[in-house]
């Protein structure tokens, strides 16, 4: 069995994740939940086995590299930092009800990367042949992996605040955690992930330096980065200096995450520069 085929059972994991998690919701079955995180957890140890495996089959190419350095690699890795950010969140609040808007997008990540990207192990380029790598990719896609499990708040505390305001203020979707609960792990998955961002962005400034000769080059990876890093910088100076809670805090926490995609894919497929290998 090679990498590929623990990564497609990965998938399939998180797509039977998200339709328990959806039963779930419409049921309110213990056993469908248990199912839900079942699948979950699964899918998480068989895809920390397939990048275990791509990274020894690396190595058995003579090639030798942490399985993060092209779209397909990191885009397994981020969903990878989705779900583990989201365990965190089902263990810390006992909600099992965010599973059904954020199991999705990890399922959807790894069905992405089946259909669009090559699966071959690379060679590194020169650029990516530093100790770097690892420290960078990993910071900024564990603080992705946050701000993915904010997004998913964000969306259900906005569609239950419509289907409340619908039904005159009247208590409605039960199944959907209180606005309040809501609000909380929003701000917390971006107060894990901020910082994390910051690192990520300091280690590529480092990194940079050493590949390029400069630290920072406005690069246009580099300047949506900073975008998104402002952007985040924003929710939580807003939170703490005004009180934004709420509407306008689940508003920006999209935004962010809005920023956060096309700085990972926009950029590479849209514009042009110095990360254009990735």
């Amino acid at each position: 069995m090679d990498s590929s085929t623990l990564f497609g059972i990965a998938t399939f994991a998180y797509l039977f994740a998200t339709f328990f998690y959806i039963g779930y919701l419409a049921f309110k079955g213990r056993i469908v939940g248990n199912l839900a995180t079942g699948m979950v957890y699964l899918g998480i140890v068989v895809q920390g086995a397939a990048t275990g495996l791509r990274w020894v089959e690396s190595y058995r190419m003579e090639i030798g590299h942490a399985p993060l350095s092209n779209m397909y690699e990191s885009l397994a890795f981020f969903a990878w930092c989705i779900m583990l950010a989201y365990v965190v969140v089902e263990w810390k609040f006992k909600l099992k009800a965010v599973g059904a808007f954020v199991a999705p997008l990890a399922f959807i990540a790894l069905a992405a990367n089946a259909l669009l990207f090559p699966e071959d192990i690379q060679p590194l380029v020169p650029a990516l042949q530093s100790n770097w790598l690892i420290a960078h990719v990993v910071t900024s896609f564990v603080a992705y992996g946050a701000f993915a499990v904010s997004f998913g708040v964000s969306l259900m505390y906005l569609f239950k605040l419509r289907t409340e305001k619908k039904s005159s203020g009247e208590p409605v979707l039960s199944w959907i955690p209180d606005l309040k609960i809501l609000d909380e792990i929003n701000y917390k998955s971006i107060a894990v992930g901020f910082p994390l961002l910051s690192l990520g962005i300091i280690t590529g400034a480092a990194w940079a330096n050493y590949a390029w000769g400069t630290y920072w080059s406005w690069d246009p990876k580099e300047t949506w980065s900073l975008i998104t890093w402002l952007i985040y910088a924003a929710y939580l100076h807003a939170r703490f200096t005004r009180g934004w809670q709420g509407t306008r805090a689940a508003v920006l926490s999209i935004i962010g995450f809005a920023a956060v995609i096309f700085t990972y894919f926009g950029v590479n497929f849209l514009l042009s520069g110095l990360h254009s290998y990735t």
